[in-house]
């Protein structure tokens, strides 16, 4: 699956970039961005991984790593850029690291296999859960990191189950997000749920957009030709 969806894919590069050089564009925003990196690259992970299952061993517990080794080389980046951004972001280093080691050696391969067994709603309740958690966590923090990598699978697996490419379900993940980000702009004391909330559903969004689907453009009978045999030939044209 991997490279399917264009739209977000080029979207995780963007913010991805704009993370890397956010000491110069604004320090104060590198924890919400990297924030928003871990659910849109869980989301990323999760699609283009195709196990459900546990495999045996400790090389089938890491084939998701095997898969794509490279995927881990922008969190280093990322580490080392917030211990450039100041003080007040190296700490955040080391939170990256934990969470990432956190989230790829075991939410992945332990989630994996759970998610693939949970209904919609189900899933749904997860992820307000998570979201929940998300509050509770302080901003920067391991746990909270972590939480945002289960909430990117979960809403991965969550869109996988749902209709895609339609335009009503398009809209409605669009109206979600603005409104997350309209809470945490009114409201700063909710950001710490509005703000992931907001990232899972222009993640979704997104996800929607690089497969939506046009209306059909049924083919019609325009004009009848003759071929060279004498047969009465169609012309068809959209």
């Amino acid at each position: 699956m991997s490279g399917e969806l264009r739209i977000l894919g080029v979207a995780h590069g963007l913010l991805l970039g704009l993370v890397l050089a956010s000491p110069m564009i604004g320090p104060d925003l590198m924890p919400w961005g990297v924030e928003a990196l871990f659910i849109i690259a869980a989301f990323q992970l999760r699609l283009a991984d195709r196990r459900w299952e546990c495999r045996a061993g400790l090389r089938g517990w890491a084939s998701h790593i095997r898969m794509a080794p490279g995927r881990i080389v922008p969190w280093a980046g990322t580490a080392v850029v917030a211990v450039i951004a100041g003080p007040q972001q190296a700490a955040l280093a080391g939170s990256i690291l934990a969470a990432v080691l956190m989230g790829e050696l075991l939410i992945y391969p332990v989630g994996a296999y759970m998610l693939g067994r949970l209904p919609r709603p189900g899933l749904a309740a997860l992820i307000l859960l998570l979201l929940i958690g998300c509050g509770l966590a302080g901003q920067g923090q391991p746990a909270r990191l972590a939480m945002a990598f289960a909430l990117g699978m979960s809403g991965c697996v969550f869109w996988m189950r749902g209709p895609d490419g339609e335009a009503q379900s398009t809209i409605f993940c669009a109206m979600v997000a603005g409104a997350a980000m309209l809470c945490a702009w009114l409201v700063p004391e909710s950001a710490v749920i509005a703000m992931p909330a907001a990232m899972l559903g222009a993640t979704l969004t997104l996800a929607h957009l690089s497969v939506i689907r046009r209306h059909p453009d049924h083919w019609r009978l325009r004009r009848t030709g003759v071929s060279a045999n004498g047969a009465s030939a169609p012309f068809l044209n959209r």
